[in-house]
């Protein structure tokens, strides 16, 4: 009786994970949708009637619906089959509320979200709590087993974990004819080592086959190039959607909206355009300063310790220590390739004032100019040192996309690095530093030999070849 039952409840265990995992994608509640719903419910308020009118395409949500929108829609709901894909974009662009308002659009039904971790057992924990799984756990079976199920380490429990999502993604496509959607945001918060790079072909590689089968598909988002770096190695499924900040159009009526849905009064259009025109289309900055009584003050706040931010992380010491001569080399090369980038604002500036002179183009040209664009490889030889860029593309100084194109991570970014490279002495502190570097390097290469016992008088006969120096004669 005791073997029998044993039996049937094996059978039972199994059966009900993956009744647990399937009402994991089931519509109503989903833990990271319920955290973003309790807290758009309580900062939500209802807009007023503002002194200008702007075209708003459209009745007034919580979140400006972005162009990017209609295809995250038709992500999350399954219509696209097939493929997964890849989110790609500077941090407060917008991608993982695109992704909360497509999912709740249909309730969170087939959906789920998890978000990566550096540390694999915290991933581990949480892409259990997305499939409501438990590793068995909560198995009974554990007193008669001798190993641990937790013994192999995280990514063998993932693997566990994906083993039964797809027994649950072949249940659910067969009945609803469309595939399951698990979305795994901020990648990039993977270390960028061997345990981190492995996770992501783990993950990837599931992600391909389901995709050719189209039972599940799997979203990637990331604020960092590294991780669509590797994965194109082995990509021939994914598909790569690159997230932008607003132009600064959008960035406009963003604003306005925004600004009436905090109920903080009305300013007049000149005011929108010049905050609009410091912080750029950034949603998370525009939010700041929609919600701010002051908004002119606030954005030059930002502005302000925006500047501090960037001098703390790459600020130039010209007479440094050997200590500091490796953050001080990171620290000049990145320098190199700011510069670049200020002046070619410098230069476009110029270009549209000329255009404005001789009546081209209207006064408020100025206001929409795109940020400047380096390719990958010309930032490579304007730094010298391209391990540098990964660098700086992870402190959100750079924002590489998918043509291998590099700019500023924002417009209020590109602002304080110029406030920085046009102040008087600059250029020559940068080549003090420069030139520093180079000197402690070459005392690093110089190589001193110390005779003893030389009395005055005596000779010491050397010869250098490819071996070195080499003693020949000692004469008295």
């Amino acid at each position: 009786m005791v073997f029998v039952g044993g039996i049937a409840y094996v059978a039972w265990y199994k059966a009900n994970v993956l009744d647990k995992i399937e009402l994991a994608f089931s519509a109503g509640y989903d833990p990271a949708l319920e955290l973003a719903d309790r807290s758009m419910e309580k900062n939500t308020k209802k807009p007023q009637a503002g002194a200008i009118a702007w075209d708003t395409d459209g009745l007034w949500t919580e979140h400006l619906r972005r162009d990017d929108q209609d295809m995250m829609d038709r992500i999350v709901n399954g219509s696209e089959k097939g493929h997964y894909f890849m989110l790609l974009g500077p941090k407060g662009t917008g991608k993982t509320t695109m992704l909360f308002d497509a999912m709740r659009a249909i309730h969170a039904e087939g959906a789920s979200i998890c978000d990566a971790h550096p540390d694999l057992e915290v991933f581990r924990l949480r892409l259990g709590k997305a499939l409501n799984y438990e590793y068995h756990e909560d198995s009974q079976t554990g007193l008669f087993q001798r190993r641990d199920p937790r013994e192999g380490g995280p990514a063998l429990d993932i693997e566990r974990a994906l083993n039964k999502l797809e027994k649950v993604a072949l249940r659910y496509s067969a009945r609803t004819n469309r595939p399951l959607v698990l979305i795994l945001n901020n990648i990039h918060f993977f270390k960028n080592d061997d345990e981190g790079q492995n996770m992501l072909l783990q993950l990837q590689q599931r992600a391909e086959a389901w995709a050719a089968s189209g039972i599940l598909t799997m979203v990637f988002s990331s604020d960092d190039a590294w991780p669509f770096m590797l994965m194109r190695k082995t990509a021939s499924r994914m598909h790569v959607v690159s997230v932008k900040d607003l132009n600064p159009r959008q960035a406009l009526q963003a604003t306005v909206q925004m600004r009436m849905s905090a109920n903080q009064g009305t300013e007049t259009e000149e005011a929108y355009r010049e905050v609009t025109a410091t912080v750029g289309g950034r949603l998370s900055y525009l939010a700041k300063i929609a919600k701010h009584p002051n908004m002119l003050s606030q954005a030059e706040q930002m502005l302000r310790v925006e500047k501090a931010w960037l001098l703390s992380q790459i600020g130039l010491i010209p007479d440094h220590d050997d200590d500091v001569m490796d953050e001080q080399k990171w620290s000049s090369c990145s320098w190199l390739l700011l510069r670049e980038f200020v002046k070619m604002r410098q230069e476009q500036e110029r270009e549209v004032q000329e255009q404005i002179a001789a009546g081209e183009k209207p006064s408020t040209a100025l206001q929409n100019l795109p940020l400047p664009v380096l390719p990958y490889y010309r930032c490579r030889q304007i730094m010298t040192r391209p391990d540098f860029l990964e660098l700086l593309d992870h402190a959100n100084i750079i924002a590489i996309d998918i043509n291998h194109n590099v700019t500023p991570d924002s417009l209020l970014l590109l602002r304080a690095a110029r406030e920085v490279v046009e102040e008087e002495g600059f250029d020559e502190m940068l080549d003090d530093v420069r030139d520093r570097v180079d000197e402690i390097e070459s005392l690093h290469r110089t190589r001193e030999l110390t005779f003893k016992d030389v009395k005055a008088g005596d000779r010491v006969w050397l010869t250098v070849d490819k071996g070195g120096a080499r003693l020949v004669e000692n004469d008295s």
